[in-house]
């Protein structure tokens, strides 16, 4: 495996390297990258599931999406990449805003940090690299600027990227993964979170009620031979209030004139 900046141009280009080929290339330079572990894609998994559903992204993250620049002597294929993946078949040509690594057990430290850098100086905004063995914790690289640690409890935002924040242990674990597409999910369709659903369902609740007072009102007022002018059946109609709207019913089955039903 070759290390360092690669100053010297090595042989190879990204039109050389198959999808599915367990290589990437910095100036021409093969890197040979392993296949991940159990802990690894699990992980990788759950991250993907917590990003994705971001309404921000709108389902604009990528696994292992290979991005080739400098004239194909470059190319790189982050864990994940957030915010732009290209649909058109090959290797991508834009890099993403945000990119996540995950560094477990054998990790070749010198070679990732290499590639942060190449990411960064190609355009990613930001890199989150998820470290898995030992203390879990979240590193944050970013341009001209310090190296940021994030631990579970703790959590990460993008900017322009990402609507939500992040916890660190939803890069990681399925169910706190789950808890997070979750709200992202609600989000994406209107609501706040699980307690606008439920107000929601109050106020659908509320609205048929009030529809079936009104509609009962007017059959009884109409089978009485109770026929309302216009004024009077818009005020029915505006009516908001349910207990109002029972009085009135409870009168239309007595009163002799649409006047005694609402002016009473």
């Amino acid at each position: 495996m070759h290390r360092g900046s690669h100053a010297a141009p090595g042989p190879f280009q990204a039109s050389q390297i198959r999808e599915g080929d367990p290589y990437e290339l910095s100036n021409g330079h093969a890197i040979r990258c392993m296949t991940a572990g159990g802990r690894h894609g699990r992980a990788h998994s759950a991250g993907d599931r917590a990003l994705a559903t971001d309404p921000a992204v709108a389902g604009q993250v990528g696994v292992d999406v290979g991005i080739t620049w400098g004239d194909e002597k470059n190319l790189r294929a982050p864990d994940l990449v957030v915010g732009v993946v290209q649909a058109e078949p090959g290797w991508q040509r834009v890099f993403p805003p945000l990119a996540v690594e995950y560094a477990d057990g054998g990790q070749d430290e010198a070679e990732l940090q290499q590639k942060i850098g190449e990411l960064l100086a190609g355009g990613t905004r930001l890199v989150w690299v998820v470290r898995l063995v030992g203390i879990l914790r979240v590193e944050e690289y970013g341009v001209d600027r310090p190296m940021r640690q994030f631990l579970v409890g703790e959590s990460l935002t993008a900017p322009g990227i990402l609507r939500n924040p992040v916890p660190v242990e939803a890069l990681v674990d399925p169910a706190a993964a789950d808890a997070v597409a979750l709200r992202n999910l609600l989000q994406a369709h209107g609501y706040d979170g699980l307690e606008g659903v439920e107000a929601r369902e109050r106020e659908a609740r509320s609205a048929g009620q009030r529809e079936a007072l009104i509609t009962g009102l007017e059959t009884v007022m109409r089978a009485r031979g109770l026929i309302p002018t216009d004024a009077q059946a818009a005020r029915v109609r505006g009516c908001t209030d349910p207990a109002q709207l029972e009085r009135w019913l409870a009168r239309a089955a007595v009163a002799d004139a649409v006047t005694a039903i609402l002016d009473a």
